[in-house]
């Protein structure tokens, strides 16, 4: 099969650029024809913001242009990743146009949230879930601090949702958790649309003999407040073990980080590794954990750790409550709350039994669930259930009659 893949690349690197990355390899791997049609933000530095914000809503260039690439390569499907700001929506009516079925993978909640994230003041926010116009984020200028830039993706989703795009220029939507596939349906996408296919791991980092003999707890992300950082640190302040910690990333955090390894000999700054390295460390870690206090839709950095058979503590919150068993393949602890997080990495890190029983499961986990083989057959799975779609109009009455089947 013949399949073009669409990406927005951002300004700083992150994890839809490694999936874009993981999955047309992937395809490409197991015989398909493979076109990368792509943008990138550094492109905006020369815009004026008016440029941008018309872009952002409806690019007819950019939608011409794809509309010719699917004419010209006749692909059957056109796999969208990214397409905020400069593709704008308006290209998936330019593959549909042109006779290709369109899939688009939600990496994040934009569709639903200007900022994407379901999140403001440090915690979990709803206020725009399914409102028409999501004026909520403009007043609170959720997107970068901005007004502007607020009620340019709130118009955007707003313009949209009135059109139509969403419901009828998409035939079929990879959401990566049922907990992201629930909240889009709150918002009032068609269910029948939404199937959830999970990130994976590429190619297999494998067990290491001796994993976990470090005995330290391992943080490997994103320095952000998102991510937990100021609950990860005050809950070291609050424990006497001497347990140590190990934080490998860079963010707008990272000189906190430095300050608390400087006052305290248990934390350890490692920086930003490069993927091996993060292999290394996962594996020699006794329990990896993960404290962000916003939804996330799936983070690969879990898939990673159970990768190489190391458990993770988590916030209990979002997409973590069904990615790890809570017992089995780690535990999870009160977003936000220091005290039981470190409750939480003593009692586990304490039990040297439960934690060989857990890195066995971990393993087992991502066996089950998280290989390129078994991802390629659910990817396989979603575009032949577009292309059914696409050939039926993408008619709500063929939505109803298949919804089970394709969850």
């Amino acid at each position: 099969m013949k399949v073009v893949v669409v990406h927005n690349f951002y300004q700083q690197p992150g994890g839809e650029d490694q999936v874009f990355a993981d999955e047309t390899a992937l395809l490409e791997g197991h015989g398909h024809e493979v076109i990368r049609h792509t943008l990138h933000n550094d492109a905006i530095s020369g815009m004026s913001k008016l440029t941008v914000a018309g872009k952002t809503i409806w690019n007819s260039a950019a939608r011409a242009q794809l509309r010719d690439l699917v004419q010209r390569e006749r692909p059957r499907v056109v796999h969208f990743h990214n397409t905020f700001p400069l593709f704008s929506p308006a290209v998936y009516s330019g593959a549909r146009s042109a006779g290709a079925a369109v899939v688009q993978t939600l990496h994040n909640y934009r569709l639903i949230c200007p900022d994407a994230q379901f999140f403001r003041d440090g915690r979990p926010c709803e206020d725009c879930l399914g409102k028409l116009v999501p004026w909520p984020a403009v007043v609170h200028r959720c997107y970068r601090g901005s007004l502007d830039a607020s009620a340019v993706a709130a118009g955007m989703l707003t313009i949209h949702k009135l059109r139509g795009t969403y419901h009828h220029e998409v035939d079929a939507y990879i959401v990566l958790s049922e907990f992201a596939r629930e909240k889009f349906i709150q918002a009032g996408l068609p269910a029948g649309k939404l199937i959830v296919k999970p990130n994976f791991v590429g190619p297999d980092p494998g067990v290491i003999p001796d994993s976990g003999a470090g005995g330290y707890v391992l943080f490997v992300g994103r320095l952000s407040r998102s991510k937990g950082i100021h609950t990860l640190l005050n809950a070291w302040k609050r424990m006497t073990s001497p347990i140590e910690l190990k934080i490998a990333g860079d963010g707008e955090l990272a000189d906190a980080v430095r300050a608390a390894a400087a006052k305290d000999s248990r934390i350890h700054f490692l920086g930003r590794r490069p993927l091996r390295d993060i292999y290394d460390l996962m594996a020699d870690a006794a329990v990896l954990v993960f404290p962000s206090v916003w939804y996330e839709c799936l983070p690969k950095t879990i898939i990673e750790s159970f990768a190489v058979g190391t458990p993770v503590i988590a916030s209990r919150l979002g997409s973590m409550t069904e990615l790890i068993a809570d017992g089995r393949t780690g535990t999870h602890f009160t977003s936000g709350d220091a005290d039981d997080l470190a409750a939480a990495v003593q009692r586990l890190v304490g039990n040297p039994i439960q934690l060989k029983q857990m890195r066995r499961l971990a393993r087992a986990e991502f066996e089950a669930k998280y290989t390129a083989e078994i991802n390629y057959g659910l990817m396989a799975d979603v575009y032949q259930a577009a292309l059914r779609i696409a050939a039926f109009g993408g008619s709500a009455e063929y939505r109803m009659q298949n919804e089970n089947a394709m969850r």
